[in-house]
């Protein structure tokens, strides 16, 4: 087993962000998948797991050790349920649940990132989240390279988390099965094309970016005073939020740039990279986000996006 070498980060993530990675490699089994993790043991080697790196901020300085690409992409359907393997992307989950009449993953048109991203972060849009009609998620430990299976409940997902973020990297999610409804094709062709439309329309995609870079802020944690405020623009997601992109449009910040990296006008919970933009311009930015949202709400946002 050969692993590649010096390999730039920006052309392998979605923001067009990061450093090179000392050595990289793509397993198309689970078998590579294990030789590979024995391999990076052997030369005590860090192991960074990534998919299509579209909720990530990767390093300007790369990552010294082993970035581990998990090209699973099994996918079949036996009745209700649906088996897909994780690195299959959240747009060949959507189109095959529609191609075969069943319901349950309409919300996460347009979509992007992998099967395994998504479970990992459990990912949701529009009330919906991947928890919703997830039986059970089969997971390989790093340490150990042993294979686990674990039902929905043990998976302990929660709002953008899970046992497997929680973890920080301990476990590869190698697959899951979907239990979905069977119901009419044109119904959910139809809801899923205005989930996609929705996204190109609100969504900056002519830059590169990582979606979200802040969670939706829950209204338990808004101080009284500022919930009157903002009482307007409450929406369920899947529990009552205050959008952050409001938070953020509210406090002045549409536009701003730290180098290349910018505030969305478009969208201002997204951050583009709109010409070279560094690792570290996107930090700076977040934290003056942060910093001035605080100031002026008394509000923290927790980032979505995962820094490296």
């Amino acid at each position: 087993m050969r692993f590649d070498k010096n390999i730039s980060l920006a052309r392998r993530v979605a923001f067009k962000i990061g450093g090179r990675a000392r050595y990289f490699f793509e397993a198309k089994n689970v078998a590579e998948l294990k030789a590979a993790i024995d391999k990076a043991g052997e030369e005590k080697l860090p192991v960074l797991v990534i998919g299509e790196g579209t909720n990530m901020l990767m390093g300007d300085k790369g990552f010294n050790g082993l970035v581990l690409k998990p090209n699973l992409t099994g996918l079949k359907a036996d009745g209700e349920q649906i088996y897909a393997e994780a690195g299959v992307s959240m747009r060949e989950l959507v189109a095959f649940a529609a191609k075969h009449s069943l319901s349950g993953l309409e919300w996460a048109g347009g979509l992007p990132g992998t099967v395994g991203g998504a479970i990992r972060g459990n990912a949701g849009a529009f009330g919906g989240e991947i928890k919703d009609s997830v039986v059970r998620v089969v997971s390989l430990n790093i340490r150990t390279t042993r294979t686990l299976e674990r039902f929905n409940r043990a998976c302990r997902f929660k709002y953008r988390s899970s046992i497997f973020k929680e973890k920080q990297g301990e476990e590869i999610v190698i697959a899951a099965v979907f239990d979905l409804k069977k119901a009419n094709q044109q119904r959910i062709r139809a809801a899923t094309e205005e989930r996609i439309i929705y996204r190109k329309e609100r969504h900056p995609l002519e830059y590169p970016n990582v979606g979200s870079i802040f969670q939706n802020v829950d209204v338990k944690k808004v101080p009284v005073k500022i919930l009157k405020l903002v009482a307007h623009v409450i929406k369920q997601d899947p529990f009552p939020v205050v959008p952050a992109a409001y938070l953020i449009s509210e406090a002045g910040l549409k536009g701003v740039r730290v180098g290349d990296a910018q505030v969305s006008l478009k969208h201002p919970n997204f951050i583009v990279n709109v010409g070279k933009a560094k690792a570290e311009d996107v930090k700076k930015l977040i934290s003056r986000v942060k910093q001035v949202v605080k100031k002026k709400f008394g509000i923290t946002l927790e980032p979505e996006v995962q820094i490296f």
